[in-house]
């Protein structure tokens, strides 16, 4: 299978990666048969922006009972939702392209879900 038979193939599938926490365990099922290179790059970001936005909900949490900044709560999940947006479009694109900042750090992290 080439490269292009790979992204076409599994394009919907790495898009769904993005779509809910369902669509997320949907795409890891529907990769288990048929292993493709990238739905598992999709799924990987996809993993690693849950759990960025899982750390930055408890992070929130706690600083929220030492002090309250709005401003701030709204800049960490507006940033999480911008890695969101991006690492979708890349999917949509049919692109191999990591989300800024930690996508290189997700594909090394989670390289043993493929």
């Amino acid at each position: 299978m080439t490269k292009e038979d790979n992204i076409t193939t599994g394009k919907s599938i790495a898009i769904l990666a993005y779509i809910t926490a369902i669509g997320f365990i949907l795409a890891i099922v529907m990769n288990t048969d048929r292993k493709n290179s990238f739905i598992a790059y999709h799924i990987r970001q996809s993993l690693g922006l849950i759990l960025l936005f899982i750390v930055v909900w408890l992070l929130l949490i706690f600083l929220n009972f030492i002090i309250s900044i709005p401003v701030l709560n709204w800049l960490l999940y507006a940033g999480v939702f911008v890695l969101w947006v991006l690492g979708l479009l890349s999917a949509i694109q049919g692109e191999k392209k990591p989300v800024p900042l930690l996508g290189e750090k997700f594909q090394l992290w989670f390289k043993g879900t493929e």
